[in-house]
């Protein structure tokens, strides 16, 4: 089905820098500069600059970012990590993956973890946490951090949905001892495959990073520990380099578009809106996702697949819930209240005004109607 309105136009994004693209992937291929090259260690330092660290790591996804930053904490079998239900599953898979036990707790109406039940379940086998900036908005980390001292608990950010966003002046990712970032294709600075970094002020995680990421290699010669193949490839670095000159304007626009369909849809009680800009001084959020809470969300989502406006249903069964997974059954009812609500609408920066005021009159009509 050919959309009015996509959810997201790879297609147009890739047209608006093609020269660019092709200039540099032409520029890398003849080269053959393909593993671990100078675009990276450019990428790495533009990325480590612009958060305010002292380093940065490329690796193959946010996933493995997160797993290398629970395995340089050293968590492993029968440790304790909080973190959220209410997250793409990578937050959870990569405790799990360590061998660690994941302690999910429940979220605010901004979808952020909701600190007021983080002491509650914190035991002495808890060893981190593990807070996940969703859609761009950044967790209450000064709330975070005080708790993290009191208990001397590691906090590993997973920041792959926020590059950019702040709070209280200080960039996402860059609070705890590691900061996760993806460059899946969709987020606000993706690639043309899977890419993630892990930044840190830390001498000795950097390094633990960097060789967990290449095989354990010291030197071509000199292996020092069972490592994964995870290195963030020379091209796709290539072509973060070059997006990464557009991140500031693609955040503006993003901003941008929240306010317009805030500006559009806030009369209506049936629907429940994310913070608009600026709302909060506390908070620059960078809307990698518009996720509204929506009444009748199944009924609206189909009648707006009609009228060719592509939106997303994401995680309708929260991860606690899934049956495949075997977690405990944690009580989280603003979780599994917002499952049933969800909806996000399309928000990207090609779009252009009369495609968001066509979604506004859309979902108008829908609920004149009713």
């Amino acid at each position: 089905m050919k959309y009015k309105v996509p959810f997201i136009n790879y297609s147009l994004h890739y047209q608006n820098l093609k020269k660019e693209f092709q200039k540099t992937i032409h520029r890398v291929l003849l080269k053959g500069d393909l593993i671990l090259r100078k675009d990276v260690e450019e990428f790495e330092k533009k990325l480590a600059n612009f958060l305010g660290a002292k380093y940065a790591v490329g690796v193959n996804s946010g996933t493995d970012a997160l797993i290398f930053s629970l395995r340089a904490a050293e968590i492993g079998p029968d440790d304790e990590v909080i973190t959220v239900s209410h997250t793409f599953i990578a937050s959870i898979a990569a405790i799990y993956h360590v061998r660690a036990k994941p302690i999910l707790i429940d979220i605010k109406e901004d979808f952020l973890m909701n600190i007021e039940e983080l002491e509650e379940v914190i035991t002495k086998k808890t060893k981190a946490i593990l807070p996940v900036h969703l859609n761009g908005r950044v967790c209450q980390m000064d709330k975070i951090l005080k708790i993290a001292r009191k208990y001397n608990l590691f906090i590993i950010e997973d920041a792959a949905q926020a590059l950019g966003a702040e709070f209280k002046g200080k960039k996402a990712g860059s609070f705890g001892q590691t900061g996760c970032f993806s460059f899946y294709p969709a987020k606000i600075l993706g690639g043309y495959g899977d890419g993630g970094a892990v930044v840190t002020n830390d001498r000795k995680i950097f390094e633990k990073i960097r060789l967990l990421r290449d095989h354990g290699q010291k030197t071509k010669t000199k292996i020092v520990l069972f490592g994964y193949n995870s290195r963030l490839d020379n091209l796709q670095a290539a072509i973060l380099n070059v997006k990464f000159e557009y991140l500031k304007k693609w955040i503006k626009r993003r901003r941008e578009i929240a306010k317009i369909y805030i500006e559009g849809l806030i009369d209506f009680p049936e629907i429940i809106l994310p913070p608009a800009p600026d709302s909060d001084l506390s908070h620059f959020d960078i809307y990698q996702n518009y996720v509204i809470r929506a009444e009748k969300r199944n009924k609206l989502r189909e009648f707006l697949t009609k009228k060719g406006v592509e939106t997303l249903v994401k995680d309708p069964i929260p991860n606690h819930l899934q049956d495949g997974l075997g977690l405990e059954k944690f009580h989280l009812p603003n979780t599994e209240k917002f499952a049933k609500e969800i909806i996000s609408l399309p928000i990207y920066p090609e779009l252009k005004n009369w495609q968001l005021k066509y979604v506004i009159d859309c979902i108008h009509k829908f609920y004149s109607k009713r």
